[in-house]
């Protein structure tokens, strides 16, 4: 059976860099520590005036497109993934294809378009699309374009502040992919949950505990739905775990669940019983709330354990590298978790050919999707071609004052009507630029030399 998977990406940030604390935290009047330590985050990118989910998108793909030498009838499907999007009825992909055509001789008129919509998750759904596109035949020999692109914002004294992010990342989804073949196997957990949802406004509403606990729960069962259609899953069976990345401090707490479930009736399970004992055994208490402390407790030696930090440190926190520096992307997160495993593995000289990912990705709503990647053979070549844009990119960040956040918050705030000129605080270069709007309330856009 031919491979389908991941054959190229590229990511865009947004252009410029909120120090979270430095400048955000003293503004605040709060410890530092409540974001390096707490939150995992250092800073966060943010769209100058110029920028939207459309220019972030489109420029990541045109960089896509030219690194890998396409044109667009190498391209059969478009299909981008927002919880930003800012029309109901014309979806983004079409704006994206429109600023390509601006800079390529033909034309996407062959290619289908469409917007996917389930909170964070929809960047890996539209992967799923592509593939199933590919593996039924309908694809002409031609590749798909998934373009997770989004500017997660929140209104201003919000607690999901700090956290806030804006970028986009473009993915080639092809046959016998040079970077990742993904798995046949998946697995789900689903439900109907109100933990972080947008109902026609544009910052979303958020109950933060909640959401934690739905995060948790759902990826809980879509481990376990993966595991009844592929292998039981085992703490040394994958490289790097990615996991949809809110903010690193949600890794953690995922993290530690992940593996105390692929621990258990292992060896692993039994070596460290002389330190924190064996997990509690739900049928072992007739109490569940006797049961549930028995379990915290457990899971509060196991963080501490070598064991365990040993292998977190190994395993998920080098999917983390990238966040740290932007925030949160939404539909982009998990994408940039995967990302920043491999830019590790480069940097570090590690040979990832033939090894496993496992991808958590997670949408509020809510729903968790597990699946498997293996390392093809050109993966360093990719990865190494993505993370030099990368890092320029984050050195060439603007460095916002308090003043200049607030500004640029604003502008990006639908309900905010501004006076004057909005003021400009990076110079576009060979990129696509918002330019105004058109006469039917559309969205206009130019590439700039």
């Amino acid at each position: 059976m031919t491979e389908v998977g991941i054959d190229a990406i590229e990511i865009r940030t947004g252009k410029l860099r909120l120090d979270l604390p430095g400048t955000f935290a003293p503004a605040q009047g709060e410890d530092p520590g409540k974001y390096t330590k707490g939150l995992g985050l250092n800073a966060s990118s943010f769209p100058d005036s110029y920028e939207d989910i459309v220019t972030m998108g489109a420029n990541a793909a045109h960089r896509l497109m030219e690194r890998e030498g396409l044109e667009p009838e190498d391209v059969g499907r478009i299909d981008v993934a927002t919880e930003s999007s800012f029309d109901n009825s014309k979806p983004v992909s079409t704006y994206i294809a429109g600023c390509l055509e601006q800079v390529y001789e033909g034309k996407f008129s062959h290619a289908n378009k469409g917007e996917r919509k389930f909170a964070c998750v929809a960047g890996t759904q539209s992967i799923d699309d592509a593939y199933n596109w590919i593996r039924a035949g309908r694809n002409r020999g031609r590749s798909a374009l998934v373009i997770a692109t989004d500017t997660a914002l929140y209104a201003r004294d919000d607690p999901g502040e700090a956290t806030q992010g804006a970028g986009a990342v473009a993915m080639l989804i092809s046959e016998d992919p040079d970077l990742v073949s993904l798995s046949t196997e998946q697995g789900y957990g689903s439900a109907d949950e109100t933990d972080f949802l947008k109902p026609n406004q544009q910052f979303p509403a958020v109950d933060g505990k909640r959401s934690v606990q739905v995060y948790l729960a759902r990826m809980r069962e879509a481990l376990q739905d993966f595991e009844s259609v592929a292998d039981r899953t085992h703490s040394d069976d994958f490289a790097y775990i990615p996991f949809h990345t809110p903010f690193p401090g949600m890794v953690r707490k995922a993290a530690l669940f992940g593996y105390r479930h692929m621990i258990r009736d292992t060896s692993i399970e039994d070596d460290l019983a002389e330190e924190i004992g064996r997990q509690p055994r739900e049928e072992a208490f007739e109490d569940e709330e006797e049961y549930e402390d028995a379990l915290r407790e457990y899971m509060d030696g196991l963080k501490e354990t070598d064991a365990y930090r040993e292998w977190y440190d190994r395993i998920v926190e080098p999917t983390l590298t990238i966040s740290r520096e932007v925030g949160n992307w939404y539909t982009g997160s998990v994408h940039l978790a995967r990302a920043s495993a491999l830019r590790t593995a480069v940097e570090e000289g590690r040979d990832l050919t033939g090894e496993r990912l496992l991808v958590g990705s997670y949408g509020s709503g809510a729903q968790a999707e597990i699946h498997a990647e293996t390392v093809q053979d050109d993966w360093r070549e990719k990865i190494e071609g993505m993370a030099a844009s990368l890092d320029e990119q984050l050195a060439g960040r603007y460095d916002l004052s308090y003043e200049e956040y607030e500004r640029v918050h604003d502008v990006h705030n639908h309900a905010i009507e501004l006076d004057g000129d909005i003021e400009e605080l990076t110079v576009p270069d060979e990129e696509f630029v918002f330019e105004g709007w058109g006469r039917m309330g559309e969205r206009k856009y130019r590439f700039v030399e």
